[in-house]
């Protein structure tokens, strides 16, 4: 059985926010050390284990290097379909994690220290194709899913919805994404954060609301196509590296959402609860295992390769310390904790 847990958990654990501090919320998650987190509040006392746990001192760089990013930057490089992808509450840190802070495209950009897991990989992407003296060929795809309809984000012109197809050789796909090429990571960092024309991550949706200024409302894939091919004659490597960044998972009491902001809020938490509960089911011993229902959300379509196929995937579970988010943190924390039992053959 050449089966392995290609689904790599790890966890990061925000600072308490200046709003919590004032209002007296108590820290409810400790770091044990050795990946293990303890949960500790009233009617709760728990002990969960990952991959590695960053806690609220951790830096961005120690993020990229402890979690594996790099080695799934090289292995992506060597021709495997590579997916990182950041879950947990609104307002845990999930795009900070992902692409450091918010408007780092203007004028003044943010410090190196603060960039996240994008730049950083493709730093290390260019910096490994130099070592190892391979030609690269590089493009670039970017796309949300926004209640259940899923739109380019660089595609010119107003986000159109486009249609999801299956077929025996490519699985999922979305039919008439735009790939654009580039050759430097100030290229792609360019194609990712530029203002204007608007696109890339300014086309995506968000909004503000009781628990995050700026929550995302769709969930974003960036994906990156990496076709690697040696100075000799060995044949060219064809692999991916796809960062996800989901919309958080939210309580519409705690968010005081309305009108719009509740449908979105709810198309965001189906999609959420099929996520997991495909993650569920495939955590089961392989021959307890049914049918994974796939096909029960948009998002569950595009990262069934991902999660359940040929792929080897990164979870970066972001959780606040709060006890007032103790709910939905415990939620995480089971999430991520059951996507460990995950097995499948990359």
């Amino acid at each position: 059985d050449t089966s392995v847990s290609p689904c790599t958990p790890t966890l990061r654990v925000r600072p308490l926010t200046c709003t919590e501090t004032r209002r007296g919320d108590q820290q409810v998650v400790h770091s044990l050390g050795d990946g293990a987190v303890h949960v500790s509040a009233a009617r709760h006392d728990a002990t969960f284990g990952f991959s590695a746990v960053f806690d609220a001192g951790a830096s961005q760089e120690a993020v990229f290097e402890g979690s594996g990013m790099r080695q799934l930057v090289e292995l992506a490089m060597d021709g495997f379909s590579c997916t990182v992808f950041a879950f947990g509450q609104t307002g845990s840190g999930k795009t900070y994690t992902l692409m450091g802070p918010l408007g780092q495209g203007d004028t003044q950009p943010a410090s190196p220290a603060l960039l996240g897991l994008m730049q950083r990989s493709f730093t290390c992407l260019l910096e490994q194709s130099q070592s190892r003296a391979s030609d690269l060929a590089l493009s670039a795809s970017y796309l949300e899913i926004y209640n259940e309809q899923v739109r380019d984000l660089l595609s010119p012109g107003p986000p159109c919805a486009l249609p999801l197809r299956w077929s025996k050789s490519r699985g999922f796909y979305v039919e008439n994404q735009l790939s654009v090429e580039f050759e430097s990571l100030e290229a792609i960092v360019s194609l990712l954060l530029q203002v204007p024309p608007p696109a890339g991550s300014q086309r995506r949706r968000t909004s503000a609301h009781a628990l995050n200024r700026h929550s995302s409302r769709s969930h974003a894939l960036l994906t990156v196509h990496i076709r690697s091919r040696a100075a000799s004659a060995c044949p060219s490597k064809q692999g991916t590296l796809c960062f996800v960044d989901l919309a958080g998972s939210e309580r519409v009491k705690e968010t005081g959402s309305s009108g719009e902001l509740s449908v979105e809020a709810n198309s965001i938490n189906r999609s959420l609860l099929a996520l997991g509960h495909c993650i569920s089911l495939l955590a089961k011993p392989r021959g307890k295992r049914t049918h994974i229902p796939y096909r029960d959300s948009k998002l569950t379509r595009l990262l069934a390769r991902s999660l359940g196929g040929s792929g080897i995937t990164l979870m970066v579970a972001c959780i606040s310390p709060s006890s007032r988010c103790l709910s939905e943190t415990l939620s995480t924390l089971h999430y991520a904790s059951r996507a460990r039992r995950v097995t499948t053959r990359p």
